[in-house]
């Protein structure tokens, strides 16, 4: 195995020891959307902790099936060791595998626990066969005599993972099933959970026990409701021995599916998938942290079988879907997430052929000249409510095509983007339309919030941005720009005359409108609430100088980009707003309601790092030691911090920058991961 991240520990009772190890996550996923995660101390913080929640089949959505495993270790001498921990309600905090726990460490992206007692090492680990809803934890004895006793209790709610704890079936309505040392836990309208165990010696002992009033301190942090409680059929016995693993493995496919590889097969191949993703990446990514961020982005890339009527239509037409989900644990797929994250997730990855499976999946729900903006969790039908994931469609498409050089997937799809622009000339849905009288594209409905700065409550639109903003415009002038492209290189019949006057007619306006001289920054919107222009100091401004074809024009660069730098920039990403703002906010944190008053203003969001270094690079290309030094000390800091090994969604904007929201998030991996292989002294220049 390869580590490429290593946590070393000795326990000292120190809180602030402890509350690190509380806050370091680990996240392990399937290829599928499903996922296991948890804390490097084995206490459970989140709802979303389990060691499997499983993507089901619409209508259900992804299920938290086994949550909790609770180990004790019985050693030759007699004496025992708890590994793990819990926590309940009114401050009773167990942490009683911490003065055992040694190391926490990634072997190819695979989280392992390393545990010291005495004359004994016992490792840990826990990996997800791909495309399988399958999890397994694993056990060996790495030194000392055996045999050594370990007894796992199982533990369980199945709920959906976005639910309240309090929500899912009553802890008395499961059904137990034991045959011939299967076991099997059933609930109701979903499938069984399965589950046996591949060791030396093993049983299961049916001891069915309710554990209460667990709380999940990130949960109460947040605002939600936040103990819960499960239900334990029992606990598997099996010896731990020398030279011989043992696995706990949980499933909710058949056992027919569970059965077709040993554990041992099992993952010797999810370790040789992860060694051929490595190998199949740019070379530009083939040293230091850039290799975890390529195994890091492996999570977010899936197929969404749930979706099952629409995998049937495109797999009978010899295709295949793919999407990317947004973020873990909650985000299912956005079109604007997956759009902005091809190219680093895939493209780069040497994931060509699922890229191609990406575009044509979001082709395939076009509606009205627009791309979904989500997909609900358990749903098959998007969401449309956003003004700029189409526009970013064209720009992956792009990306797709020169780095692959297919043009069979380009020519396939130009009578759909060509119908896209015309929508968006002549008017589609939510007041998107382009203004005839100044070429620029105006969006808006005040029950929705259509750019990415999306935050709402039921009622409040934090940032409506309503009229003519800037990154819209930005993504507007350089998809007309490809499509003018594209129509004259494949002879497409198009309206060239028409598409090369709105374009020129928005690249004048745009400079016309939104140059603020008293500020030297662009304004976020023109035309906006009242007819007026908001002057605020956003990181949008960027995609006017950052997109293959920028509508901005050259003598405006520089004061643009040193008003970004001076007043957005953060060691681990970009604030969404200048702090001189009155609506500025440093921190993230509190309820529903206080976080999303945050969420876009001033908030930081390392994904906003890609556009600010295409910016740095077009403008000062000579300083891309500068600008690798400084990516290298961002990753430094991200890889080691919340989800071990992968990027956050936000951080605060001040103080420590801790980060919050999702603990790994596609479009942060995706966007550093692109401007690390763009910025590499050698590599796939075609990334470029």
């Amino acid at each position: 195995m390869n580590s490429d991240i290593v946590i070393r520990t000795n326990w000292t009772g120190d809180p602030a020891e402890l509350e690190s190890l509380l806050k370091h996550e680990w996240l392990v996923t399937n290829g599928l959307g499903s996922y296991a995660s948890g804390t490097i101390s084995g206490v459970p913080t989140r709802r979303y902790h389990s060691l499997l929640t499983a993507a089901l089949s619409e209508p259900h959505g992804r299920y938290v099936m086994l949550n909790q495993l609770s180990e004790m270790v019985r050693l030759p001498d007699g004496s025992t060791q708890k590994i793990g921990g819990i926590e309940l309600a009114g401050g009773a905090l167990d942490v009683y595998g911490m003065s055992t726990l040694r190391e926490f460490r990634l072997d190819s992206g695979m989280p392992v626990w390393r545990y010291d007692l005495g004359d004994h090492v016992i490792e840990k680990w826990v990996l997800m066969p791909y495309m399988s809803n399958t999890v397994h934890v694993g056990y060996r004895l790495v030194s000392g005599n055996g045999p050594v006793r370990l007894k796992i209790r199982v533990a369980v709610h199945f709920r959906r993972h976005d639910t309240s704890l309090a929500e899912g079936l009553p802890l008395h309505l499961y059904d137990l099933k034991v045959s011939a040392g299967h076991l099997e836990v059933h609930g109701t309208s979903i499938p069984p959970l399965c589950l046996y165990i591949d060791g030396e010696n093993p049983a299961f002992t049916i001891e069915a026990r309710r554990f209460s009033n667990i709380l999940y301190r990130i949960e109460e942090q947040r605002g939600y409701e936040a103990q819960g409680n499960l239900w334990s059929p029992g606990y598997f016995r099996v010896d731990l021995v020398p030279n011989r693993n043992v696995t706990l493995v949980a499933s909710s496919e058949n056992w027919e599916s569970i059965m077709a590889l040993s554990p041992a097969e099992a993952l010797q191949a999810e370790l040789e998938r992860r060694r051929r993703l490595l190998a199949t990446a740019s070379p530009a990514l083939d040293k230091g942290s850039a290799r975890q961020l390529v195994l890091a982005a492996d999570q977010f890339v899936i197929a969404p079988l749930d979706r099952v009527a629409e995998t049937a239509r495109i797999r009978a037409t010899g295709g295949d879907v793919r999407t990317i989900i947004a973020g873990y644990h909650w985000f299912t797929d956005w079109g604007r997430d997956t759009m902005i994250s091809l190219e680093g997730l895939t493209l780069l990855t040497g994931r060509h052929v699922e890229a191609g499976h990406i575009l044509r999946t979001f082709a395939y729900h076009l509606r009205e000249g627009l791309i979904p903006n989500m997909f609900p969790e358990g749903e098959s039908e998007g969401q449309y409510n956003t003004a700029d994931a189409t526009l970013w469609y064209f720009h992956a498409i792009e990306r797709y095509v020169r780095i692959t050089g297919d043009r069979g997937l380009l020519r396939d799809l130009l009578h759909k983007l060509l119908d896209i622009i015309e929508h968006h000339l002549h008017g589609t849905r939510f007041g998107i339309h382009c203004d005839a009288e100044d070429g620029l594209l105006i969006q808006g409905d005040p029950r929705y919030a259509l750019t990415w700065m999306d935050a709402k409550l039921p009622d409040w639109i934090v940032t409506p941005r309503r009229g003519k903003a800037v990154e819209i415009n930005a993504l507007w002038y350089n998809a007309l720009r490809l499509m003018e492209k594209w129509a004259k290189e494949e002879n497409l019949n198009a309206p060239l005359n028409e598409i090369v006057h709105v374009a020129d007619l928005a690249r004048d306006s745009f400079n016309r409108r939104f140059w603020n001289p008293e500020t030297g920054c662009l304004y976020d919107v023109v035309d906006g609430e009242n007819g007026q222009n908001d002057p605020a100091c956003r990181p949008n401004q960027l995609f006017a100088l950052s997109l293959d074809n920028p509508v901005l024009a050259q003598d405006y660069w520089e004061s643009v980009f040193h008003n970004a730098k001076s007043r957005l920039l953060t060691p681990v990403g970009l604030r969404t707003l200048s702090p001189d703002h009155p609506d500025y906010k440093a921190n993230y944190h509190g309820d529903l309601r206080t976080r999303d008053a945050a969420y876009h203003q001033g908030t930081v969001w390392p994904w906003l790092i890609g556009p600010y270094v295409d910016a740095w690079l077009r403008i000062y290309p000579a300083q891309r030691q500068e600008i690798r030094e400084f990516l290298d000390q961002l990753l430094e800091r991200h890889l080691y911090e919340a989800c071990i090994g992968s990027v956050s969604e936000i951080a605060d904007a001040e103080g420590a920058f801790t980060p919050r929201g999702c603990i790994a998030q596609a479009w942060s991996v995706a966007e550093i991961l692109r401007v690390w292989a763009k910025t590499a002294e050698t590599g796939d220049k075609k990334s470029e």
